[in-house]
């Protein structure tokens, strides 16, 4: 959680908050974390140990149940006294070390050593939960699905962000990196006179690419890349916007697809991965990223959606499925069983 606008910062933050929200005094908590977490990312009231090298060679702490929130676990699990838990969001670098025999082998064991010295493994959507029983069969018996939650996002009266669009816009949001993909959007804009906001973290020069393709459509200037921004931000860019995009390549999840839907938007999905189990029948889909049929998809979809209200109440309750309290409800049913069975 070190570091803010990434998917693990909002899943800590969320998760912490509601699993103190619907604990009802059952459990003492105590978070684990790195010093620089901004302030009020986590809940104040509860105590907090921060990550130390030392923790790599000993965890001089005790606890009944120790809930690893991601797969990067950090102290090592071996080093972990009590009931353990690890939650996995994706197995992505698997796909990204392939072609280096030694950092693949050098992952896969790791990731053993974790799910082997953990009682019991949680995957964030179904789609991730078959991607490490086909990769670490050792997770056999003790792997569930809980999928993520997704906060109802609300944008401050008279509020708006420091780019506002002039005109109808697209809006994406993620790490602007080769795996969201996001250089197949600007096709989206030939022939119209929209603007196409991508904010996130901009990772290398996978920005250089996106603007390549804007060029072949001219209509580099656009197409906004603008990095990172608040959370208000966001949620005026949700809110505002004419449509979603999100033709990502890797995802555990996707949580902004379910924040878009929050505003009742349409959202336009890759068929890849995670995406049609959070999406559902209540989002589009590209079939496939040749220019021609997005722009299809895109035209058809936006008919259908503007013609039908009841679409809009569906994209809604749709969204309404993916409750943090929800999902810290079953992590809490999860420690209680797990402690149980002590």
């Amino acid at each position: 959680m070190r570091h803010p606008n990434t998917g693990f910062f909002f899943y800590g933050r969320s998760l912490s908050h509601a699993l103190l929200d619907q604990n009802n005094n059952r459990f003492d908590f105590s978070f684990y974390s790195h010093k620089s977490v901004p302030t009020g990312a986590l809940p104040s009231n509860v105590r907090t140990i921060n990550k130390s090298l030392l923790h790599k060679i000993i965890f001089p702490y005790k606890f009944d149940l120790v809930h690893f929130s991601n797969q990067y676990c950090k102290p090592h699990p071996a080093l972990v006294k009590g009931k353990k838990t690890l939650t996995i969001h994706d197995i992505n670098p698997y796909y990204e070390r392939k072609n280096n025999p030694k950092k693949l082998n050098r992952y896969i064991k790791r990731m053993r050593s974790f799910i082997n010295n953990c009682d019991c493994v949680v995957a964030i959507s179904n789609f991730v939960a078959s991607e490490v029983e086909k990769y670490f069969p050792e997770v056999a018996g003790k792997l569930s699905v809980i999928h993520n939650g997704a906060d109802a996002l609300s944008v401050p009266p008279n509020f708006e962000p420091k780019l506002k669009p002039e005109k109808p816009f697209l809006f994406t949001i993620g790490m602007v990196c080769e795996k969201k993909n996001f250089h197949v959007l600007p096709c989206l804009l030939e022939n119209n006179d929209f603007e196409l906001i991508i904010a996130g973290i901009i990772k290398g020069d996978y920005k250089d690419r996106i603007l390549e393709e804007a060029k072949k459509y001219g209509c580099e200037d656009r197409v906004r890349i603008i990095g990172t921004i608040s959370d208000d931000e966001k949620a005026w860019y949700y809110q505002n916007c004419y449509a979603f995009m999100f033709p990502s390549l890797a995802e555990g999840f996707g949580l902004p697809v379910i924040e878009a839907m929050h505003f009742g938007k349409p959202v336009f999905l890759s068929r890849l991965t995670s995406l049609p189990e959070i999406g559902g029948e209540a989002a589009f889909y590209f079939h496939s990223f040749e220019p021609a049929e997005m722009r299809q998809a895109f035209s058809e979809g936006m008919k259908h959606y503007i013609s039908s209200e009841e679409l809009r109440t569906f994209i809604k309750k749709r969204a309404g499925k993916f409750s943090w309290n929800e999902t810290a409800n079953k992590y809490l049913l999860l420690y209680k069983y797990l402690l149980k069975n002590t």
